[in-house]
């Protein structure tokens, strides 16, 4: 089997990764591909142990989310990751000013293909020990979009509701899967008000 194509999910909490993760996997199926969904370790944790990890358990966690990954790479087409060892990382950062995981994290990371960001455009609701409220969702948002600038990855902001947001995140593993060459390929410039962040108006280029 070739090597599999990648995707990793980022996003801030209660920003629908794992309703997306499931939902691409399902499209992906019905055109005939053989796709693997890893979920996120974090959450299997805490429902074990009852709490969230501890700043000791935070590198553990990330290392079992890229193993996770990797061993379903081997025997799969596609492989859906519900977070990767980034997302660790930068709730490392953000819970206990733990900038130490990047350089692992960035590095597990570049195994993905595509990095899909899920916006902040859906209401936030609890979900028990793995949400902090929707006030950590925008510092979380920003240093996920620090990280992913800083290692250049192949990435695309996925925003809208309902079937919107499914249709748009298609359509960016539909251009990546097209793409004939490695490496980073976008620039997003909005086309209509020229601010590089805009998520309003951000599209993918034309193929």
């Amino acid at each position: 089997m070739s090597r599999a194509f990648v995707i990793g999910l980022l996003g801030a909490e209660s920003t629908g990764k794992t309703t997306l993760a499931s939902q691409l996997a399902t499209a992906l199926r019905a055109q005939g591909r053989q796709v693997a969904v890893v979920q996120e370790y974090l959450r299997e944790f805490c429902d074990h142990h009852g709490r969230t990890p501890r700043a000791d358990e935070q590198r553990g966690i990330a290392a079992e989310q890229t193993r996770r990954i990797e061993a379903a790479a081997q025997v799969h087409e596609i492989v859906v990751a519900d977070t990767t060892a980034l997302m660790i990382a930068v709730y490392s950062e953000q819970v206990f000013g733990d900038a130490g995981l990047y350089d692992d994290a960035l590095r597990d990371h570049a195994r993905c293909d595509l990095t899909l960001l899920t916006a902040l455009d859906l209401p936030w609701q609890p979900d028990g020990l793995q949400r902090d409220g929707a006030h950590v969702r925008a510092p979380v948002d920003g240093r996920v979009r620090r990280a992913l600038a800083t290692a250049g990855p192949v990435w695309a902001v996925v925003s809208g509701q309902g079937d919107a947001r499914l249709s748009n995140a298609l359509a960016a593993v539909r251009r990546a899967l097209q793409a004939p060459h490695p490496g980073p390929r976008w620039r997003w410039v909005c086309e209509r008000c020229g601010d590089a962040d805009c998520e309003r108006h951000r599209l993918l280029p034309p193929l």
